[in-house]
């Protein structure tokens, strides 16, 4: 065996290790950002679990605020269907319809807020209280998933698009970048909602 046959069959050897340590890191990066959704997942549904027990506590004294009621659980219906579509292709497009929905169930929310701030035995009733409470605190559990999800998406991003593993990526099935989940508020993204009864 010559030199030139040794040298070429070393450098292969190592282009073949570079070249398998780029796909292994791709695939680590998309396995982290899709695990970053699946705790948002969960949140969200957390989340949509507690909206039906808040309206339902507050329909007895809320009676004639229908209007409000119907608008808040078509906004969770609408939200629930955005988290099945964004959860079949994490990172992909479906993740601006999330996003779209999860707006509008805030501002839904937020209204029903300003109407409830009317009733003071609803603001004082044990169980709207402690229904808030769960509220918030799945809110902040969900800007910290979403938080994450983005920082694994920028990283994964940012070596999909560097040099050289932008040369393979599409080679490996890796030819988009992941869609980042934004709120088109960024000031909701900055802080949870204010829940007050």
């Amino acid at each position: 065996m010559s030199v030139t046959t040794i040298v070429i069959l070393v450098t292969l050897v190592i282009l073949f290790f570079y070249v398998t340590s780029i796909y292994n890191k791709l695939v680590s990066l998309k396995n982290r950002y899709e695990n970053g959704f699946s705790q948002i997942e969960v949140q969200l549904k957390r989340r949509y679990d507690l909206i039906p027990n808040l309206v339902e506590t507050a329909k007895g004294y809320l009676s004639h605020e229908r209007e409000t009621l119907e608008a808040v659980i078509s906004a969770r219906n609408s939200a629930v269907a955005g988290l099945k579509a964004a959860a079949a292709a994490p990172g992909g497009a479906a993740m601006q319809e999330l996003a779209g929905a999860e707006g509008l169930l805030t501002s839904a929310l937020g209204r029903l807020n300003v109407v409830m701030e009317a009733y003071p035995d609803l603001k004082a009733s044990e169980n709207m209280s402690q229904l808030s409470e769960e509220l918030t605190s799945t809110e902040n559990k969900v800007a910290f998933a979403r938080q994450s999800f983005n920082d694994s998406v920028t990283e994964y991003n940012t070596y999909r698009q560097s040099f050289p593993p932008v040369v393979f990526a599409g080679m490996f099935g890796h030819s988009k970048d992941a869609e980042l989940l934004e709120f088109a508020d960024s000031a909701q993204i900055q802080e949870a909602p204010k829940i007050s009864f």
